[in-house]
């Protein structure tokens, strides 16, 4: 399989972005473990104009400067204190745009990451959700800004590709702060796939 090529994430339309990105394999190569699957859900965030984007309004913190830099690099942050969320960081640099990873097909590794995630057996809560999948991969802050080209966490073309209307756009999660953003259907997942994180159909 071959990495996505930095040119891939330097498009501006975040959404396409995120749909692209549905059936894209995410891998991880933490302590030696390579761990990894396939993306099955995504949340666009579109920076300075989305009210539920950390960089709304031009925000810019020592969190949120990596969005600002040129796609193609993690973005990992820890919500509510407890779960570390995995972003993939898209468009030029200076355009804070990112894609949320909230689901996981998984596909190599599983023995590692039901350790990390201290389950016996695979279900789909392993990898279903931010915050799972990124415990299942040994996603930390540790990896926030690195490059997506790089040898310890990357995203690669694994030939398969989601026909439209298999793909359901649908509101984000946990947004209502957003207000009328909050009801945009930015959120994109594989339909009927038993790793995406809220109910679909």
């Amino acid at each position: 399989m071959t990495k996505l090529p930095f040119s891939f994430y330097q498009n501006d339309d975040v959404n396409s972005l995120a749909v692209q990105l549905l059936g894209k394999q995410l891998f991880t190569n933490v302590e030696g473990q390579l761990t990894g699957g396939i993306i099955v859900e995504t949340e666009a965030y579109k920076g300075v104009i989305d009210k539920a984007s950390h960089a709304y309004g031009g925000r810019f913190t020592n969190r949120t400067q990596v969005m600002y830099a040129a796609g193609g690099l993690a973005y990992v942050y820890l919500c509510y204190g407890i779960h570390h969320l995995f972003n993939v960081v898209t468009a030029p640099e200076g355009t804070p745009h990112a894609v949320l990873i909230r689901g996981l097909e998984p596909v190599t590794g599983i023995d590692v990451m039901l350790q990390r995630r201290n389950m016996n057996a695979l279900k789909p809560n392993l990898t279903a959700g931010p915050g799972a999948l990124a415990k299942a991969l040994a996603i930390d802050k540790v990896l926030n800004a690195k490059d997506l080209q790089g040898e310890e966490i990357w995203i690669a073309d694994s030939g398969m590709s989601v026909k439209p209307e298999n793909i359901a756009a649908v509101p984000r999660v946990g947004v209502a702060y957003a207000e009328d953003h909050a009801l945009l259907p930015w959120r994109y997942y594989i339909k009927g796939n038993k790793f995406v994180s809220k109910p679909n159909t």
